[in-house]
């Protein structure tokens, strides 16, 4: 018997990615804002108090990524606040014509930064992936 007629089985990691629903991408719309909301704030925060005002602003960055990505339940979930924070640190680290700027150059501003970075790096790594559907694969059962 031919195998040409039966439908080829492939694996869902093989198959083309689809647009989210309108709802999920309002959602990584509202995710991406908060996280720059929470940028914003902790680049204020930093400063004013800076030891507790640092682990503030990277704990409200960490909680917000991680509870998003468990929220959500996709690894966009934990991405689109941490791009959020990413783009609103970055534009605030910009001087303006009249020489104001909003970042320091001390320890606290660098820690802020990178420490940011590699939190929203940590989290959008830990968050869930995508499981294609069917059991769970093991090798040798």
């Amino acid at each position: 018997m031919s195998k040409r007629n039966e439908p080829a089985v492939t694996s869902a990691l093989a198959q083309p990615l689809r647009p989210p629903s309108p709802g999920r991408a309002a959602l990584y719309v509202g995710l991406f804002v908060l996280g720059a909301v929470v940028g914003v704030a902790g680049a204020l925060l930093q400063p004013a108090w800076f030891p507790g005002g640092l682990l503030l602003a990277l704990a409200a960055e960490a909680g917000l990524c991680v509870g998003a990505g468990r929220a959500v339940g996709r690894r966009g979930g934990a991405v689109a606040p941490a791009a959020g924070w990413a783009l609103a640190v970055v534009l605030l680290t910009t001087s303006r014509p009249e020489g104001d700027f909003l970042f320091a150059a001390g320890s606290g501003s660098y820690l802020f930064l990178l420490g940011g970075i590699a939190v929203a790096v940590i989290c959008a790594t830990l968050a869930p992936v995508r499981q294609p559907d069917g059991g769970p694969a093991r090798l040798r059962k």
